[in-house]
């Protein structure tokens, strides 16, 4: 079978990309796959990576990729395979778009389509899908960046020109601290701050707008951060539940990648019973985005209540040495879990 697997892209995470690109090619059967490694530099151009495929390592973040070879054609390349691999994370990799170009060419492959890739990299519509599913989530308040002004949108679609003060004051007026402040398209933690004050509040939406004119702030939860794998299409498999113990405030990038005091706990530190109600609403949560393939549900277990809140769904989860998709399937292979229907 002729196999593409691609990695790198556009994106913020264009380096998580490459370590989990690396990892899936060292890893794959290379008796059942004819193997071609297409990189994407952040300009956007498409080259083949040469490097002898039985001497492919799994890379580290920040290290560059070599032995390239510009492609003149991608779409002539692209066609001649059986199906390819998106290694990709955040916009024009996991955001619907690359989906796209396989679905006009007519080519198979691996993970969700463009609809639920579009609907998952956004978090603001994210959020629409899961409240229709009656799936619990964090208080947010929702704003767009426009010129040196703000639009704070309400729940009924309503908009409003604010000023960076109006806006911190709808916030605190609607939120509690600790929050949250997200760029609505990225990923890997990339331009999130968790802010304690109107100061930092306010700094941590200019970040955020850094990265996205679309901006999430969200009410913070005191609990743990937990996360589920699912697998399949219409039968769909959940893994067990894993539990995330970040080294810094919250797990951000340095913290997922760059603190070795950051630990993943598998089964998450919580009962049986709250472990199968997790299993349940990821896979709920990933077919009421439409999701094929495979993805990573992301949830918070609040301390006081025991109350589930889903967080995220990343529908091209990392597939480095301590991503915790493919260490959720490997801690439950041995054990068979019942497909829900």
């Amino acid at each position: 079978m002729k196999l593409a697997v691609i990695f790198g892209g556009r994106s913020t995470e264009h380096d998580v990309s490459i370590v989990s690109g690396t990892s899936v090619i060292s890893k794959l059967d290379k008796e059942k796959y004819e193997i071609t490694p297409i990189y994407i530099d952040e300009n956007g151009e498409y080259y083949k990576y040469t490097k002898n495929i039985n001497e492919i390592k799994t890379l580290k973040i920040g290290e560059k990729i070599d032995n390239l070879e510009k492609i003149e054609n991608i779409i002539k390349i692209l066609q001649k395979q059986d199906i390819i691999f998106p290694v990709l994370h955040g916009k024009y990799g996991e955001d619907g778009s690359i989906q796209g170009l396989f679905e006009m060419i007519k080519v198979p492959y691996i993970g969700c389509k463009v609809l639920a890739s579009s609907i998952a990299m956004d978090k603001v519509y994210t959020k629409m899908i899961i409240e229709k599913a009656g799936i619990n989530q964090t208080k947010s308040e929702y704003i767009r960046k426009y010129k040196e002004k703000y639009i704070h949108i309400d729940k009924e679609f309503n908009e409003k020109i604010c000023s960076i003060e109006e806006i911190i004051n709808i916030a605190e007026t609607n939120l509690k601290y600790p929050m949250f402040i997200k760029p609505s398209n990225s990923g890997s933690s990339v331009g999130v701050t968790k802010v304690e004050n109107k100061n930092e509040l306010q700094k941590g939406i200019e970040t955020a707008s850094k990265y996205d004119n679309k901006i999430l702030i969200e009410q913070g939860i005191n609990g743990q951060e937990v996360e589920c794998a699912v697998l399949g299409n219409e039968d769909v498999i959940a893994s067990e539940v894993g539990e995330i113990k970040s080294a810094d405030v919250f797990y951000n990038f340095d913290a997922k990648y760059k603190n070795q005091e950051s630990k993943t706990i598998i089964p998450a530190e919580i009962s049986k019973e709250k472990r199968e109600e997790i299993r349940k609403l990821a896979i709920k949560a990933f077919k009421a985005i439409n999701g094929k393939g495979l993805s990573r549900v992301d949830f918070f277990v609040e301390n006081e209540t025991g109350k589930i809140y889903l967080n995220e769904i990343n529908t091209m989860p990392g597939f480095t040495d301590i991503s915790m998709y493919p260490k959720l399937f490997e801690a439950s292979r041995n054990k068979l879990y019942e497909i829900i229907r």
